[in-house]
């Protein structure tokens, strides 16, 4: 099959066929294969409450549903490596709560509800890891308040998931489990330090995830991940029995597919808590109401401050996803005010924490839940029990010399901070402030990521929500954060509800599609011949979409007195149909007979595959400078 440059006929054979697989075995004891009466994939709490209620399916199903998921596309396919260990008792506690239904109704939205629990919350039943083999077999003597309201509400711990080791960064690395990949693009990060998380939640691995947020941690992988999270106002939730990165900055908060589910959560989980003196705020006060108040905001006359400093210094990619969902709620009412100061970063500088907590703090969480193994973060330092990742940020604790004067500088630097922010929203009259979570795109992993932009909140105290604004022109997920006034999350999450609901910018991830039968979709194989004066290539492709790639061999054969060029791959553009677009990947080099290797499918070639845009492009000496070319993909292809 062939076109000569800038035509549409075809001539030669083309045919596709599907290769057949052996199925995926769940290799946890005891399971069955998932019922197909409710589709968990991107299934929210109220739909799954509903399916459960109406007898659709059970518990216990759902926990074999995602379970079959994560045996798909974490441990195979993609390989998303995005959880440290599953609960072996989650089957037995949906059962159980599968009876208490059946006897005494549910006790509410998240009875019998599978989630995901960042492994740096405290579990006795299961170990706590922070992502250190230092760690790796810890199980504290007592559940994190969170773990308990969660437990109290009736959900089921399905699993723990990986994260950037101790907290300590954000492209979720650790000791203990390894690099966790971003669903949207394997190649890449998702994010940290809440990374797995926010890669489980996206693939559907479970109905919703918890994380925290010390600097960016619930927001970045959110944004990464077309993700909706809330970094609450400091001490709407108890950090009690999270192990700690800094107390005076760390909250505890759910990562989710939509802002209800968000609201859902969080209200079973905020409220005073007398094992935190954060939360001394919520004492006595009316519950913050988050499902109650999701629809009391309108876009129509809200106004948005627009940090032009946090946009300048973006990656062009990221802005003009953003500068596209502005204008989209600029059209639905929204008033943008464009807001310049250069008064933030120093009051910025002088208030971050994390230096001076993180040594003391880790020291007396390892004491207050009984770590005999491993006491201290010496013990961790002197024995490298570690990730080269965070050795630097490790090595710098360790050897940090307590300065009372400058900490007490920094906490005073907080209120600073906040005054100067909640002065500034004032002063223009804004109702929340704007700006891209993270001002670049998800790093590769193995490199650093830049662009962070958590500190305004973290420093601060003060309440911001990342929503998803859209991908970029390649398919990556892109977020916009709205940072509101203390203790007013639940109207900040409402304004996020209605974003979310004008901009309808949730997608699932490409790699984690709906199972067949229990099993992930199985490649599929595109056999394709060019043929042309004299010049014979027989190519083969076996497109995997669970796995990103498309891996393929060639076997050339040429007229003795001719000579062969390359064989390569090409994109077109939409609806132009002209092919002298540039090459993308090459399949073969001058006088090559046989060839084979693998390419990495972007979000962008994926698309072209989905649309009949990808061409293998063959150049030869009696061939024409253009060369010819055949079509690789089909309307089958997913």
């Amino acid at each position: 099959m062939f076109t000569r440059y800038g035509m549409r006929n075809f001539c030669g054979s083309f045919f596709l066929t599907v290769c057949c697989l052996p199925p995926v075995l769940l290799v946890l004891a005891g399971s069955v294969r998932a019922q197909d009466a409710h589709e968990v994939l991107e299934a929210g709490i109220s739909e799954t409450q509903r399916a459960l209620n109406d007898g659709v399916v059970t518990s216990r199903q759902l926990v074999d549903s995602y379970l079959a998921r994560i045996e798909a596309y974490d441990n195979s396919g993609p390989g998303l490596n995005s959880l440290i260990r599953l609960n072996p008792e989650a089957r037995a506690q949906a059962q159980a709560l599968d009876r208490e239904r059946e006897d005494t109704g549910a006790r509410g939205p998240l009875h019998g509800i599978p989630i995901i629990l960042k492994d740096n919350y405290n579990t006795t039943t299961l170990p706590t890891s922070g992502g250190s083999v230092a760690l790796a077999g810890f199980v504290p003597s007592a559940n994190a308040t969170a773990v308990e309201r969660l437990l109290a509400a009736g959900a089921i711990i399905l699993g723990k998931s990986n994260l950037h080791e101790f907290a300590y960064g954000i492209t979720t690395v650790g000791s203990l489990q390894g690099q966790t990949r971003n669903p949207y693009d394997i190649r890449r990060m998702p994010g940290g330090s809440s990374g797995g998380t926010a890669a489980a939640v996206a693939a559907s691995f479970a109905t919703v995830g918890m994380g925290s947020d010390t600097c960016g941690s619930i927001r970045i992988p959110s944004a990464f991940n077309n993700l909706v999270g809330l970094r609450s106002s400091k001490g709407m939730t108890s950090i009690h029995g999270i192990m700690p990165l800094s107390h005076t900055q760390d909250v505890v908060g759910p990562l989710a597919r939509s802002t209800e589910d968000v609201a859902i959560v969080l209200d079973v989980i905020a409220g005073y808590d007398e094992n935190d003196p954060a939360t001394v705020i919520l004492q006595g006060r009316e519950p913050p109401g988050f499902v109650r108040h999701l629809q009391s905001a309108s876009l129509s006359g809200l106004r948005l401050g627009r940090l032009e400093n946090y946009f300048d210094q973006a990656d062009p990619a990221v802005n003009r996803v953003i500068e596209n969902t502005l204008e989209r709620l600029r059209e639905a009412g929204v008033e943008i005010v464009a807001i310049e100061t250069d008064d933030l970063g120093p009051l910025i500088s002088r208030s971050g924490l994390i230096g001076f907590e993180f040594m003391p703090d880790l020291n007396q969480y390892l004491s207050l839940f009984l770590s005999e193994a491993v006491p201290s973060l010496d013990a961790i330092v002197d024995q490298g029990l570690y990730h080269e990742a965070v050795g630097g940020v490790l090595l710098r604790s360790q050897a940090a010399v307590a300065d009372e004067a400058a900490y007490q500088d920094a906490l005073a630097g907080r209120e600073v901070l906040r005054e100067a922010v909640q002065a500034l929203m004032r002063e223009h009259d804004v109702d929340a402030l704007v700006y891209p979570p993270i001002g670049s795109v998800p790093a590769f992993a193995g490199e650093s990521q830049p662009g962070n932009n958590c500190s305004l909140s973290a420093n601060s105290g003060l309440p911001a929500l990342s929503v998803p604004a859209g991908f970029t022109g390649s398919g990556l997920p892109i977020g916009l954060e709205l940072l509101g006034d203390f203790l007013d999350d639940a109207r900040l999450l409402a304004i996020g509800h209605r974003i979310e609901q004008t901009l309808a910018m949730r997608q699932a991830p490409p790699t984690t599609p709906a199972l067949i039968d229990g099993d992930a979709p199985p490649p599929q194989r595109i056999d394709l011949s060019l043929l042309e004066s004299g010049l014979r290539v027989e190519a083969g492709f076996v497109y995997s979409l669970t796995s990103a790639a498309l891996n393929y061999g060639l076997t050339i054969t040429n007229s003795a007195s001719e000579e062969l060029y390359a064989v390569t791959l090409v994109i077109d553009e939409p609806d132009t149909y002209e092919l002298n677009d540039p090459v993308v990947a090459n399949l073969a080099g001058p006088g090559t007979t046989e060839a084979s290797g693998t390419i990495a499918v972007t979000p962008a070639l994926r698309a072209a595959l989905r649309e009949g845009r990808v061409y293998v492009k063959a150049f030869a000496s009696q061939l024409p400078v253009a060369g010819v070319a055949g079509v690789l993909a089909s309307a089958e292809l997913q």
